[in-house]
C-alpha cells in the first residue's frame, strides 16, 4: 500500500510554533511602543541625547518590522538571521551608555531599549529550544550589566533572571508543541493507512479471495491435476488474508512485530516451519522483507522441484543476528544455473532473495548440491536499517 502525501510549497508549511512567532511579533511591537512612552514621558529627563534616543527607537521599529516579515517564513528562521537579530539588539542596548546621563541608571532608568531586548531571546528559544534560549539570555544579560553597573547592578540582575526564565520557559514550550505536533501527525498517518487498508481488504475480499476460494473448492471436487491447482490456490488465499490483516504481527509502541507470526502462515502439508518459543521482534518493514525473501525461496521450490518435494524453514534468534534457513529435498541447482537465470533476466534469486537482504543490511547464502537439495540461509543483523528498495521477482 502506498499513501501519497502532497507537500506544501516551500515556506508555506505550517508548524506548531507559528502561534509563538506571531506572539513574538506582538511582543516586539508592544515593546517598541513602551520604549517610546518611556523616552517621551516617563524617563525623558534621563537622556543626554534624546534626539539620538529617538533615532534608536526608529531603528528598533524598522528592525521589528523586518524581523516580523522574515520570521513569518519557516525557511528564513536560520541561525544567521537569529544571530544578526541578537547582535543588533545587543548593539542597541549598549547605545544606552551614550544616550543616557551617567547617573540615570542609578535612579532606576531602564536602558533605551527597555523590554525590547527580550525579542531575540524568545526567538532563539522558539526556534532551537530552551538551551539556545538560555544562551541568548546570558548574552543579552551580560550586555545589560555593562549598561547598568554599580548601584543599578541589582536591577540588571533581576532583568537577567527574567530573561533567563523567559528563554528557558518559551524554549521548553516550543519543544513540547513540536513533539505534540509530531505525535498528532503520526496518529493521522496511522489512521489514514488503517482506512486505506480496510478499503483494500473489502475490495480484495469481494474479488480475489472469493475467486481463490472458488478455485480451491472446484479443484478439490475435480481431483487430479486440478486438485493440486486448488491446493495452491488455497495457500495463496491464506497468504493473501494474512497480508490484508497486516502480516498477522502485533505491533508494539516501537513499531516491532513478532517475526514468528509473519512466517508461520507459510506452513503447509509440504512446508514445515520451526520457530523459537520466545517472540522474535523486528521492525515491521524488516520483518516483512525477510518473510518475503523466505516466500520467494519457497516459491522457487514449488516452481522448480518435483511435486513431492518437501521444504523446512528454521528461524533462529541469536544474540546479534536473526537467521532464517530454508532447506528442501529437491534435485538441487545445477552448476551455473543461477548465473544463467540472471543473465536471461530471471532475477528471482538475485532480487527477491539476495537483493532484499542486501537492502536490509543483511546477506543471503545459497548452497546446493545436485541431487541433494538446496539450502538458502538468510542472515539479518539486529538493528539493521529499513530497506531502500526491493525488487520482487521469481527465478
Amino acid at each position: 500500500m502506498i499513501v501519497s502525501v502532497t507537500a506544501a510549497p516551500a515556506g508555506a508549511q505550517r508548524s506548531s510554533s507559528d502561534p509563538l512567532w506571531r506572539a513574538l511579533a506582538v511582543f516586539r511591537f508592544a515593546s517598541v511602543g513602551y520604549t517610546a512612552l518611556r523616552v517621551g514621558a516617563i524617563d525623558r529627563a534621563g537622556y543626554s541625547r534624546p534626539d539620538w534616543a529617538w533615532a534608536v527607537i526608529a531603528v528598533m521599529a524598522a528592525w521589528t518590522v523586518g524581523t516580523t516579515f522574515a520570521y513569518a517564513r519557516p525557511d528564513r528562521r536560520t541561525k544567521l538571521l537569529l544571530g544578526v537579530d541578537l547582535a543588533v539588539t545587543v548593539g542597541l542596548l549598549l547605545s544606552s551608555v551614550l544616550l543616557q546621563y551617567p547617573n540615570a541608571t542609578a535612579h532606576g532608568a531602564l536602558p533605551v531599549t527597555a523590554t525590547w531586548i527580550g525579542g531575540p531571546v524568545l526567538a532563539w528559544g522558539i526556534r532551537y529550544g530552551r538551551r539556545a534560549g538560555a544562551i541568548a539570555a546570558l548574552i543579552v544579560a551580560s550586555s545589560g550589566f555593562l549598561v547598568q553597573p554599580g548601584a543599578a547592578f541589582s536591577a540588571a540582575l533581576n532583568g537577567a533572571v527574567l530573561l533567563l526564565l523567559a528563554g528557558v520557559t518559551v524554549g521548553h514550550v516550543a519543544r513540547l508543541a513540536a513533539e505534540v505536533e509530531a505525535e498528532r501527525q503520526h496518529v493521522t498517518e496511522v489512521e489514514a493507512a488503517s482506512r486505506e487498508r480496510e478499503r483494500l481488504a473489502r475490495d480484495i475480499h469481494d474479488s480475489v479471495l472469493q475467486v481463490l476460494a472458488l478455485v480451491q473448492r472446484r479443484g478439490a471436487e475435480a481431483g487430479g491435476a486440478a486438485a493440486e491447482l486448488g491446493r495452491l490456490a488455497g495457500q495463496q488465499e491464506v497468504a493473501l488474508r494474512a497480508l490484508v490483516r497486516g502480516g498477522l504481527g502485533s505491533g508494539t509502541d516501537g513499531g516491532d512485530v513478532d517475526l514468528r507470526a509473519v512466517v508461520l502462515p507459510a506452513q503447509t502439508d509440504r512446508v514445515t516451519v520451526s520457530v523459537p518459543a520466545q517472540a522474535v521482534l523486528l521492525k515491521k518493514t524488516a520483518a516483512d522483507e525477510l518473510a518475503s525473501a523466505m516466500r520467494a525461496a519457497l516459491d522457487n521450490v514449488r516452481r522448480h522441484c518435483g511435486a513431492g518435494t518437501r521444504a523446512w524453514v528454521l528461524v533462529e534468534d541469536e544474540q546479534d543476528l536473526i537467521r532464517v534457513t530454508i532447506r528442501d529435498d529437491g534435485p538441487g541447482i545445477p552448476d551455473g544455473r543461477l548465473a544463467e537465470a540472471a543473465a536471461t533476466g530471471r532475477l528471482g534469486v538475485s532480487h527477491s532473495i539476495s537483493g532484499r537482504l542486501r537492502d536490509l543490511g543483511g546477506s543471503a547464502t545459497i548452497s546446493s548440491v545436485p541431487g541433494e537439495g538446496t539450502e538458502v540461509e538468510l542472515r539479518l543483523p539486529r538493528g539493521a536499517g529499513i530497506p531502500v528498495a526491493s525488487s520482487p521477482g521469481t527465478a
